[in-house]
């Protein structure tokens, strides 16, 4: 008998999902796990996977259609077999019962001819042993590790082996409904562009933050030169297997930072506040259509080198669509960075239920007296949003203060 193909929710959010390409054809054949679409959540592009060995017999969703979780979007079933108006031509055996209940069902369309399955795509997850100079070098000069032997330990690529491959067309990227303003050629005075799934999400989210969460917020300003010093050092001592960026020196000092002031590492909930005692962090990442924060797990316990390793995975794959809902949900506090765009600073929004959230601004030299001379110095701007409901004023300002001391002493968070 044939089997339904429900939209799920791929993320614990997700109402809705935007079907960008059927990876199977009807006439497939298809086994269970098998990737049968690739979907458009509110977070990431995620693959929708078949529930039952059989064949793809009716794909009831056109490409680009968004469509609510629990419907329909196809059947599954033996070779040959016919559905008709939605359902199998055939009686359901009693006791058969649909895998999302109360699920509303989309009328059939006459099923077209099958087409010949499409050419096999690498997947998402598939993991490529590189040196870190290999990744981005291969990313620089557009050469796709999968195709490359590697000639390292355990067949590893390293330099030398990207060195000598030859550069890879750039993959396609599936396109979104929304894309950058333009000017119409045909002298239209504007242009109305659907909203995608990320972008739904970003207004809810503001929605249920900007608005109900009493917010303030607390600035310091910090001397960056020995934390830049000491990124130097460590940048030399690792080499070509790792860099280590401002930005993850940010997120260190953040997390160690949290360890001291449990105060602001919590969530606000309806009836309660969550203290939580492990340090997760997100990320804020800019993604072709909006923002994601993927989350560092237990940053105050990992040494910068795997904080910066962590991050470049993480920020990577969100800028493809391809973060897993546990990579980008459960941070206990985040991090926004806008420095490397030479924004001085500004405020951040806090993603509840979090208390709090810091907002980095660029490193810039500055004139400061020291004594009776003035000195430049590289300084650097943060600014927290609080919570009032969960952070006062004091407890806000003794956790940017501690803050602060890392920041202008390195070893003390090392």
């Amino acid at each position: 008998m044939a089997t339904k193909v429900h939209m799920e929710a791929l993320s614990p959010t997700m109402e809705e999902g935007r079907l960008v390409k059927w990876t199977k054809r009807e006439g497939d054949a298809v086994k269970t796990g098998d990737t049968l679409a690739e979907v458009e959540t509110d977070k990431a592009v995620m693959e929708l996977v078949a529930r039952a060995d059989g064949q793809l017999v009716n794909v009831l969703v056109q490409e680009g259609s968004t469509v609510p979780v629990g419907d329909v979007v196809a059947w599954i079933g033996a070779p040959g077999e016919k559905v008709d108006g939605g359902e199998p031509a055939a009686p359901a055996p009693k006791g058969e019962r649909s895998a999302v209940s109360g699920a509303r069902e989309t009328p059939a369309k006459e099923a077209p001819a099958a087409k010949p399955p499409p050419p096999a795509v690498p997947a998402a997850d598939a993991r490529v042993k590189a040196s870190p100079l290999a990744k981005r070098m291969a990313k620089d000069a557009g050469v796709d590790l999968k195709l490359v032997q590697g000639s390292g330990p355990g067949g590893r690529v390293v330099k030398r082996d990207v060195e000598s491959a030859p550069a890879a067309p750039a993959a396609e990227v599936p396109r979104t409904a929304h894309r950058a303003p333009r000017t119409p050629s045909d002298g239209a005075a504007y242009e109305d562009v659907p909203l995608t799934q990320i972008r739904k999400t970003i207004a809810k989210r503001l929605a249920t933050s900007l608005g109900p969460v009493p917010h303030f917020f607390l600035t310091i300003e910090a001397d960056m030169e020995r934390a830049a010093e000491a990124r130097d050092a460590l940048n030399q001592q690792l080499g070509d297997d790792g860099k280590v960026s401002f930005n993850d020196i940010v997120i260190k000092a953040v997390a160690g930072a949290l360890r001291r002031h449990r105060a602001c590492n919590a969530w606000f909930r309806d009836d309660h506040i969550r203290y939580w005692n492990d340090v997760h962090i997100g990320m804020a990442v800019a993604v072709e259509d909006g923002l994601i924060t993927p989350v560092i797990r237990n940053a105050d316990m990992k040494t910068l080198a795997e904080i910066g390793a962590d991050a470049k995975e993480l920020a990577g794959r969100a800028r493809n669509r391809r973060l897993k809902p546990e990579e980008y949900t459960g941070a206990t506090f985040s991090v926004s960075n806008l420095g490397m765009f030479d924004i001085d600073d500004f405020t951040a929004v806090i993603n509840p239920p979090e208390a709090g959230i810091v907002a980095i601004g660029s490193i810039v030299a500055k004139a400061v007296p020291d004594g009776e001379r003035v000195v430049v110095r590289r300084r650097m701007r943060v600014t927290m949003s609080c919570d009032h409901r969960v952070i006062d004023g004091a407890t806000g300002a003794a956790f940017l203060k501690t803050l602060k001391q890392m920041l202008e002493n390195p070893l003390a968070m090392l």
